[in-house]
């Protein structure tokens, strides 16, 4: 009977580490409560989890939030470019396959072979901007602040759709939070601010 209980316990407490987390179970947190590997296994089986990836889990009643599952898979990663620009509400357009950002020496060759595209910058820059920003399920991910955002589309605009930047840029003076004084100061960062200030030029009133 004890036993049972045991397992009934640990079962009710992974149920509501599932629910905090929005149908998201991760290994970690389940032995961080004291629940062994082997009753975590059963639990999974019996709730009919789907492996997300490693030490992660998503329970068949909640939605797939692609983000926060990438979120979780890599720490470092920050959503950039067209990514972060649809966390702010900036573009119609849901990517294709998501955009991040790592600092230089990582090795991004596991999001890569998944189909993500990223980009790499040194230590200075990659801190530049970094927020937590809910994805639409109400995830918080990381990724860069808008003004960073627009700095980076300019910075890679040639492999960026050029429907995509320009589209963003007219957003975005038109938005009331915006701030160009933060926004100066990450293109003079990112060696960018001559060709902000053209663009500004013509769309500022």
């Amino acid at each position: 009977m004890k036993v049972n209980k045991n397992i009934n316990d640990s079962y009710k407490k992974l149920d509501e580490i599932a629910q905090e987390n929005n149908g998201i179970l991760k290994t970690g947190e389940a032995l961080a409560e004291g629940v062994s590997k082997p009753v975590l296994g059963k639990y999974l089986k019996l709730r009919e989890f789907e492996r997300m990836a490693q030490g992660i889990y998503l329970s068949p009643d909640a939605w797939m939030d692609e983000m926060y599952i990438l979120h979780l898979r890599s720490a470092q990663a920050v959503f950039s470019h067209d990514s972060a620009l649809y966390l702010h509400d900036m573009t119609l357009r849901v990517p294709l396959k998501h955009t991040v950002t790592l600092m230089t020496g990582y090795n991004p060759s596991r999001l890569t072979a998944d189909g993500i595209k990223v980009y790499t910058v040194k230590k200075e820059l990659y801190k530049l901007g970094i927020g937590e920003y809910p994805t639409m399920y109400g995830n918080m991910v990381r990724a860069y602040d808008l003004e960073r955002t627009i700095c980076d589309i300019l910075r890679s605009r040639n492999g960026i759709e050029i429907q995509t930047f320009e589209d963003a840029l007219k957003m975005y003076v038109q938005r009331r939070e915006k701030d160009l004084h933060r926004l100066i100061g990450y293109a003079q960062a990112l060696h960018v601010d001559k060709i902000l200030i053209m663009y500004l030029r013509v769309l500022l009133p």
